[in-house]
């Protein structure tokens, strides 16, 4: 809880700081363009919070945003499939490949790193032979897909004397994050994740299907992606297959680690990744605001990710100090 109070914190800081270096930050426009991008990334970033969870990482995150992005324009443009079934065709293909990423690493004991670098690559080279050097629209289909992520709801504030709203990307976001929030903490299934990711080998002693379970992360992980794969690929209306999705996958690890989910595996809360989400978001943007170049844009995401891991092993180390001195006490 305290993790999560030092991210709001910093949010709110960022968010004055902002607000009053350059007052058309708050502007309806921008508050609402900023909550269309976190509900986008957050998506990937509780996939990826699931994965970590269980002590591993998925490196193909970002190519296979692309990837969905890329089939799913394909699939409208090149085949005339309804904008319902290419989007169905290309989560159940992703899920299916989270699926091996799974089977890989419980099966044959491959290194989690290595099974989704891989998976980054051959989906990454995959997008591009599909679509070539072509820019990939919706067409025709732009319009009512639009709908998914701008529909909003109005949400008048009377202190600033403006009516805000709440778009549907933002709102499918926090639907999420109850969903997997229950999921995560609230289930037996969640419960296993997490023991996974503190002690493997003392979860599968203690009967635990270790195999399924983290199955079930990757499977998931991929899932999200391709969803939030669709949903960006919407909010661009274009897909270039070379560079749609590049780097995402450290922008929804960036989030996971830095709204306080251990590298190592078995400590987080999902909110903290909704949290973590608006925070890099809000870094982003605020630097447009603030004049600062986007060419800084990467080095911002490194150093949110080295403070969120510099952070965790502080606090662990304190943690076993404190410990050791209860045990030694008594």
């Amino acid at each position: 809880m305290k993790k999560l109070l030092g991210i709001l914190s910093l949010f709110l800081l960022v968010f004055v700081i902002t607000a009053l270096q350059n007052p058309k930050f708050i502007e309806p426009y921008s508050m609402e363009t900023l909550q269309v991008k976190i509900g986008l990334f957050g998506i990937l970033g509780i996939g990826a919070a699931l994965v970590i969870m269980t002590g591993g990482i998925d490196l193909s995150i970002g190519s296979i945003v692309g990837l969905t992005g890329t089939l799913v324009t394909f699939l409208l443009q090149e085949k005339d499939f309804s904008p319902g079934s290419a989007i169905l065709l290309a989560i159940a293909l992703c899920s299916f490949l989270g699926l091996a990423h799974g089977l890989l690493i419980t099966k044959l004991k491959l290194q989690p790193f290595v099974v989704t670098l891989c998976g980054l690559l051959i989906y990454r080279g995959a997008g591009r032979w599909i679509a070539g050097t072509r820019s990939l629209g919706f067409g025709e289909h732009l319009e009512g897909l639009t709908k998914i992520i701008s529909t909003e709801i109005p949400f008048p504030i009377p202190i600033f004397g403006k009516s805000y709203d709440i778009p549907s990307s933002f709102l499918i976001l926090l639907t999420l994050t109850v969903v997997f929030s229950l999921f995560l903490h609230g289930t037996i299934y969640g419960r296993y994740l997490q023991a996974i990711g503190r002690n493997e080998q003392a979860a599968q002693y203690s009967g635990i299907r270790t195999d399924r379970m983290k199955i079930l992360a990757y499977v998931l992980c991929s899932t999200l992606a391709s969803i939030g794969g669709v949903l960006l690929a919407i909010d661009a209306n274009s897909v270039q297959a070379a560079s749609f999705g590049n780097f995402y996958e450290l922008y929804a690890i960036a989030a996971a680690v830095l709204g306080g989910f251990a590298l190592t595996g078995g400590e987080g809360l999902i909110v903290g990744v909704l949290l973590g989400t608006a925070v890099l978001r809000l870094l982003f943007k605020a630097s447009n605001f603030l004049g600062i170049s986007d060419d800084l844009e990467f080095a911002l995401v490194g150093i949110v990710l080295l403070i969120g891991a510099v952070v965790d092993e502080v606090a662990k180390r304190a943690v076993t100090r404190l410990r050791r001195r209860r045990e030694a006490d008594s």
